[in-house]
């Protein structure tokens, strides 16, 4: 079984790219896509740990491949924990691509665990979760981004 661990530190469940990714794994790579959201509880957030996870879910509630979870400390410790095979990232742009390489290169040093990136679909890249999140504060409707 591929079991493969998705760090949401970029995930907002207001943003299709993530579930584009996790579709794409699911068809091709992975048996299984746990979506791991770190906790800090020093950091403060505009959505709760338990609104990040309802959303979550709630994209996935009829996925039943796809299961969500908390974690602290390192990606690289709870990905080896959960026994996963591989670590999942997504990548918007050229950019990112360079900068998640580097990730994926200290993840590997680190636990062994290769990195799979999948770049999102084009018509997913066009939208950040920043920008939504600007929207949402003057209360513009974000239905269409929404997966």
């Amino acid at each position: 079984m591929s079991k493969i661990a998705l760090f949401a530190g970029s995930f907002d469940p207001f943003t299709k790219g993530h579930k584009n990714i996790v579709d794409r794994a699911l068809q091709s790579i992975a048996d299984e896509v746990v979506i791991a959201i770190g906790v800090n509880y020093n950091k403060k957030s505009m959505f709760s740990l338990e609104e990040r996870m309802a959303a979550i879910k709630t994209v996935y509630e009829n996925e039943p491949k796809v299961r969500v979870e908390a974690y602290e400390g390192l990606t690289t410790d709870f990905a080896k924990n959960i026994g996963a095979s591989c670590l999942l990232r997504g990548v918007r742009s050229i950019k990112d691509f360079e900068y998640e390489r580097d990730i994926a290169e200290v993840n590997k040093q680190l636990t062994g665990i290769e990195t799979v990136l999948l770049f999102t679909d084009p018509s997913f890249s066009c939208i950040s979760s920043s920008v939504v999140r600007e929207l949402l504060s003057y209360n513009k409707d974000v239905a269409e981004f929404l997966p």
